[in-house]
């Protein structure tokens, strides 16, 4: 079959992008729902953050997955199981009578999302025209880089009307939709095959990431209880080094790690990495800035943060229509910049930061953010032959979970070891003097992001003057 921009394609990636979409909606509408759940179901904060927290685990352990699952199933197949896991999630936590019901149905959402972002993106690498890979790219992007923005607004409006069981219920004819239009739009270009799955490499990696991600999950208490962070970081960091061995030694490995080789992809998976934890870190800051020192409401905050996420999202598929264009560095470049200036912003005025201030440089932020993040991953992929892309893929998308779980948890204990050490300050002065501190240390990441991006997009321009 050859490459066509039809509308099975695009519908293809619509369907694909919802489920996708629904998953990461949920994840940050129901942030603001922790104290209604906590209260109604007994729980403490730590328990309570297992919404969260269970989602992201089962999703990125899936994603190193992916490589295998789209050699061994046809693409529809995996969407269609995709699409039931996640119906069957929302159907557990809308009648969940308990909290392990109302975790299980996140965790089960999270198998079905942790398929759907893979597949989403592995279809635009392979049936897209080349000419259009950018855009498209940039369009899946916008599927879900406008969720995290949403999820608050919706959250706060679907609970002020119909009670926090509203958020899930509302999904459901979101993602039968998806799975409607999945059904007959998704085409199988390439071949199935028996491959057979890398069972150890499987158990290292889930080791892994249950391990790291349940030590930041238990970062803020580290003075208190140092145990709690370091016990399980360290299991999970000798996982990972048990799974870099087994995989440089098995011949059908779970992610093919000679793609790291390729300097250029590797920059570029690094710096995406630091700027996923940047764009959750932020995600966490504002909304509690808004609430806790400038005295607004959830649903305020949410409205804040929201034109800014939006013109992000918008701006993804128009960033990739540039890189079409006018290749990577320039978009790249640009955007990395925008960040760097809406995040030095931030630390400069992280004290005192008006709504009005907070409004205006978030947008700054999310431009830089749009042109970004979408031509990033497009860019390293193209840096790997065709057979590494599945690979390449998975590993993006598990990148983007891990620093999901990461970022929150680095940043939130920032802001709690300002708000408990700063004697003689208020609470909202405790709070802003954190999120200054949080600020300065997004800005580090991201200086370290721009020179990856900087040199990753150098060493593939010399790599293309050699070829001509």
């Amino acid at each position: 079959m050859s490459r066509q921009l039809n509308s099975k394609l695009i519908f293809s990636i619509l369907a694909t992008g919802l489920l996708s979409f629904c998953g990461v909606v949920i994840e940050t509408a129901t942030n603001i729902t922790f104290p209604t759940l906590m209260k109604e179901f007994n729980v403490n904060t730590a328990t309570v953050q297992w919404m969260t927290t269970g989602y992201l685990l089962v999703a990125s352990i899936m994603m190193p997955l992916s490589a295998f699952l789209k050699k061994r199933f046809s693409a529809k197949r995996l969407f269609g199981t995709a699409s039931i896991l996640f119906i069957f999630g929302l159907v557990l936590d809308v009648t969940a009578p308990n909290f392990i019901q109302l975790v299980s149905g996140r965790i089960v959402q999270g198998i079905g999302a942790g398929i759907a972002l893979p597949l989403m993106f592995n279809i635009i690498l392979e049936q897209a025209p080349l000419d259009k890979i950018g855009f498209l790219m940039g369009l899946g992007t916008l599927v879900t880089a406008i969720a995290p923005a949403i999820g608050p607004t919706y959250g706060g409006l679907i609970v002020d009307a119909y009670g926090w069981r509203g958020i899930f219920l509302f999904l459901i004819p979101i993602v039968v939709l998806a799975m409607i239009m999945g059904f007959f739009s998704i085409q199988q270009f390439s071949k199935t095959s028996h491959t057979s799955l890398d069972t150890f490499g499987l158990i290292y990696i889930a080791i892994t990431f249950v391990g790291i991600i349940i030590g930041f999950s238990n970062l803020s208490s580290i003075l208190q209880s140092p145990s709690k962070f370091l016990i399980p970081f360290i299991i999970g960091i000798l996982a990972l080094v048990m799974f870099l061995r087994h995989s440089s030694k098995n011949t059908s490995p779970l992610l093919n790690l000679t793609v790291f080789r390729n300097k250029a992809f590797s920059l570029h998976l690094s710096a995406y990495f630091l700027i996923q934890l940047e764009a959750l870190g932020i995600s966490f800051i504002l909304p509690n800035y808004i609430q806790l020192v400038n005295h607004q409401s959830a649903l305020t905050a949410g409205l804040v943060v929201l034109p800014g996420a939006a013109i992000g999202a918008i701006l993804a598929p128009l960033s990739g229509t540039i890189y079409d264009k006018l290749g990577a560095r320039k978009p790249i470049m640009l955007g990395v910049i925008l960040q760097l200036i809406a995040m030095l912003l931030f630390f400069v005025l992280g004290q005192h930061l008006t709504i009005v201030e907070i409004l205006v440089i978030y947008i700054l932020l999310m431009l830089g953010m749009g042109s970004v993040m979408g031509n990033t991953m497009t860019n390293a992929l193209q840096q790997l032959d065709a057979d590494q892309n599945a690979d390449g893929n998975g590993m993006f998308n598990t990148v983007q979970q891990f620093a999901g779980a990461v970022g929150t948890s680095i940043v939130s204990t920032v802001i709690a070891f300002s708000q408990n050490t700063n004697s003689g300050l208020s609470y909202a002065a405790k709070t802003a003097s954190g999120a200054k501190n949080s600020f300065l240390m997004l800005l580090v990441f991201l200086i370290i992001a721009c020179w990856a991006l900087n040199l990753g997009t150098k060493v593939q321009s010399s790599r293309e003057r050699e070829r001509q």
